[in-house]
């Protein structure tokens, strides 16, 4: 069986009583709701019938529905920005190091040798300057608590995997309330970073390990796990699991991805997996 999702400020099942197949289950009154349908091909017409709204419109089974395990994207997901970025603004380098950060999502270079090159500009930076960023610039996107705390209250493991730095991910997946987080090494002389990456890098092959081996090691299908991000360095992992969210994402990612949140919050991914408001643990 499959379902209609849509979220959004004033979401309105009216719109769409032409494509669907039984009654409204209202998640939150006024902002999610399901309706039924017969399958994934009812997606293309009732997005149409939302182009001009902020709601996101989705498809989506309900067999396997609450998932069990969560793997998440941090920069650009979980959290407001792209931590290394940020880094370069502390060394003047921000329009240059950006400009290959936008063309790494979008999928136009080859991630690793991306960072390479982008860690590699940051030779000298002092070390201060992650303590900087992070208290100055990382903010938890909204709802990613509240996501947290939902899916590890009704059972699910979480886990934090980033092609971004380990300085970062321990402190986010602390602040968000994930259970395990990886991350990438940046090198440094005691003082200052040194311009390269610990080896091997966590990009988008290691992602997808590491879906693969949290799915091994929980005991479960893949039709229960949950991957999100917006990178194309996300792309395997978003793929390979039973539900695959583009948020907020490049359009190489919007396109590949088996469901999309482009307007609303993290909350978005617990009324995808049919969380009604009364469940969700709001933190």
């Amino acid at each position: 069986m499959f379902v209609l999702n849509v979220i959004g400020k004033g979401a309105d099942p009216e719109p769409f009583a032409g494509i669907v197949s039984g009654d409204v289950k209202f998640l939150s009154p006024g902002h999610a709701f399901d309706l039924p349908v017969e399958g994934p091909a009812a997606l293309s017409a009732a997005r149409a019938i939302a182009r001009d709204t902020a709601w996101d419109v989705n498809v989506v089974s309900t067999r396997y529905r609450r998932k069990r395990l969560l793997v998440a994207d941090m920069d650009s997901t979980i959290i407001n920005v792209e931590c290394l970025d940020e880094l370069a603004d502390m060394a003047g380098l921000k329009p240059q190091i950006a400009a290959i950060t936008e063309r790494a999502m979008r999928g136009e270079l080859e991630f690793e040798a991306a960072l390479k090159e982008r860690v590699g500009m940051l030779k000298g930076l002092g070390l201060d300057a992650l303590e900087h960023t992070y208290a100055e610039r990382v903010k938890l996107n909204p709802g990613a608590k509240s996501l947290l705390a939902t899916m590890r209250a009704h059972g699910a493991h979480t886990m934090l995997v980033s092609g971004g730095f380990g300085y970062f991910t321990s402190r986010v997946a602390e602040a968000a309330g994930f259970h395990v987080e990886r991350g990438n090494v940046l090198l440094d002389d005691g003082a200052a970073l040194t311009g390269e990456v610990g080896m091997p890098i966590l990009g988008r092959e290691a992602k997808l390990q590491a879906l693969e081996e949290a799915v091994a090691s929980l005991g479960i299908d893949f039709e229960d796990s949950l991957a999100v991000g917006d990178g194309a360095n996300d792309l395997a992992m978003i793929q390979r699991a039973g539900m695959g969210v583009a948020y907020h994402a490049k359009p190489v990612v919007a396109e590949a991805a088996g469901a999309a949140i482009n307007h609303n919050d993290l909350t978005a991914l617990l009324y995808l997996q049919g969380y009604s408001d009364s469940e969700i643990v709001r933190k």
